[in-house]
């Protein structure tokens, strides 16, 4: 089988899913989203001659140019061509706002948040969601660019900053946790491997200094992650459970282009095989 991955460099686990596609007897090749052009009623045919197409990073761009990348995606499913994960799984969960209000709709717990564009707005829910909120970038990973605010001098200022770059101001209720939460990796319905990640800080991301653990998980935890992946339509999905105070366990990311590097070390998995296997059985 010949297997596209769509990615915006070749990096760790590109590398990892071209080791495993080969050790398998399947041909990939890394095809740069930056380089995608197409036709209609004319050439190019994107992605023509590969039987699948696995997205594994998607580089940021004009609004223009993530949107075509997307519809060639689209465009590729719809004559047939089996894409993990599919293009609309993949434009939900880049988007946190759209990621919690699938998640809301299904009834699964997500902390309350709260998106504004005017700095008024995101002061006024501020204090609404208790005064101890986290700040994040809507499209974003790894922990980056999140900020915890509890000062409402501080909230003001930060604020104003980013309604002035024009930025979504997008604030989450701080969960108290115990210092850790759950990465769990789904594909196909099923839940593969989960670790636990250990903050130095009231961050768990491994990528901000987390170490991890190996996670059995409950048969709760197990339903919560499965339901999340599903909800947000993903066949492969990176779901972040994060316990709160009283152990409740509330949905804080679904990621459709999960990475795997310290699951597979922690957890003793290849996951790119795995993951390869997936891609060209169907499922």
């Amino acid at each position: 089988m010949r297997i596209a991955i769509l990615s915006g460099g070749t990096g760790w686990h590109v590398q990892d899913v071209l080791r495993a596609a080969s050790e398998l007897g399947h041909v990939a090749a890394v095809v740069d989203f930056r380089s995608l052009a197409a036709g209609v009623e004319a050439e190019p045919q994107p992605l023509a001659g590969f039987d699948a197409a696995l997205v594994r990073t998607v580089p940021a761009g004009s609004l223009e140019q993530v949107i075509f990348r997307m519809d060639v995606l689209h465009a590729a499913a719809a004559r047939g061509l089996r894409v993990v994960n599919p293009p609309r799984a993949v434009e939900t969960c880049v988007d946190k706002y759209l990621t919690n209000v699938r998640l809301a709709n299904a009834g699964l717990p997500t902390p309350p948040t709260h998106v504004a564009q005017r700095a008024d707005d995101a002061f006024e829910a501020f204090g609404q969601l208790g005064g101890d909120v986290v700040i994040k970038p809507v499209f974003g990973a790894e922990g980056r660019g999140m900020q915890r605010i509890t000062d409402r001098e501080l909230a003001w200022r930060t604020f104003r900053v980013l309604e002035h770059t024009s930025q979504l101001i997008y604030q989450q209720r701080f969960v108290a946790h115990p210092g850790y939460d759950y990465r769990v990796f789904v594909m196909g319905g099923r839940v593969w491997a989960a670790m636990r990640r250990i903050g130095t800080e009231w961050r768990t991301n491994v990528a901000q200094g987390g170490r991890t653990e190996r996670a059995e998980l409950s048969d709760a935890a197990v339903s919560l992650a499965l339901h999340a992946a599903e909800v947000v339509g993903c066949d492969i999905a990176g779901v972040d459970l994060l316990p709160g105070p009283n152990g409740e366990l509330y949905v804080i990311e679904v990621n459709a282009v999960p990475g795997w590097k310290a699951l597979a070390a922690t957890c003793g998995l290849d996951v790119a095989k795995e993951v390869v296997r997936f891609v060209a059985e169907g499922g």
